[in-house]
């Protein structure tokens, strides 16, 4: 798991490098450029599509079951990667505000990792899958345009609906259940890189779920020990609009 997790890491630093470059490389060119699409700076309202990776996992808190037993004694979250398609609606509200709607289809796993006293595995994994529709609303605050560059920010609400729940499987041995529904927050930031004929955004956010999305089953030893989950997110998103 540490190997994996280091494997992530750098996955992460090699997509910050580049976006890096780019960014460096319009600051630099900026002065020499002709500015592209300067129409669409004054449009009401414009669409694009989204890209995006994601690393998922859930924030975990213990039940007092967790402390009483003796045959469970590690209960926490892995963190795995996914991701999204999605499109994207965005209207002007003035020069430097829009509001933004970016609905999504998110393939995420949210695992989690059990170690045990007893039985024949010591260690067991617990794969919980989603297929999120997911539903964000957000607030965008735009910097001045610095030739055919810009840089934003990020603030919204969301709400997602998991078609993969298993919260009301009747057969569910040793299953730990999440609920369909949860609502939550996004913060995030990101770039606009001008071209002739469309808009290059790439885009760092986190999108944090405020519910507990745990479903207890007083049946399931896995879950027995479970109190609350609620899922984090951290999403790199490359947005095409025009």
């Amino acid at each position: 798991m540490q190997n994996a997790h280091i494997r992530h890491l750098f996955g992460l630093q090699r997509i910050a490098l580049v976006v890096g470059l780019l960014l460096t490389l319009s600051v630099k060119t900026s002065a020499q450029q002709n500015l592209n699409m300067l129409e669409h700076d004054a449009k009401p309202y414009y669409f694009g599509i989204t890209l995006a990776t994601n690393q998922s996992f859930y924030k975990l808190s213990h039940s007092k079951r967790f402390l009483a037993t003796d045959s469970i004694n590690v209960a926490e979250p892995l963190k795995t990667f996914g991701f999204n398609l999605g499109l994207l609606a965005n209207a002007r509200l003035s020069e430097h505000f829009d509001l933004r709607i970016n609905p999504q289809l998110v393939f995420a796993s949210k695992n989690l990792y059990y170690s045990e006293t007893y039985g024949e595995t010591p260690t067991t994994t617990k794969n919980i899958e989603s297929i999120l529709v997911s539903f964000p609303l957000q607030v965008k605050f735009k910097s001045d345009r610095i030739g055919n560059l810009r840089v934003y920010t990020i603030a919204g609400l969301k709400y997602d609906f998991d078609l993969a729940s298993n919260a009301r499987a009747k057969r569910a041995e040793e299953l730990v259940k999440v609920k369909s529904g949860d609502y939550g927050f996004e913060l995030g930031a990101g770039f606009e890189f001008y071209f002739e004929s469309f808009i290059f955004s790439p885009e760092f956010k986190i999108s944090n779920g405020l519910g507990n999305v745990h479903a207890p089953d007083k049946n399931l030893r896995y879950s027995n020990v479970i109190d609350q989950l609620h899922s984090r997110m951290l999403v790199f998103s490359i947005h095409l609009e025009g």
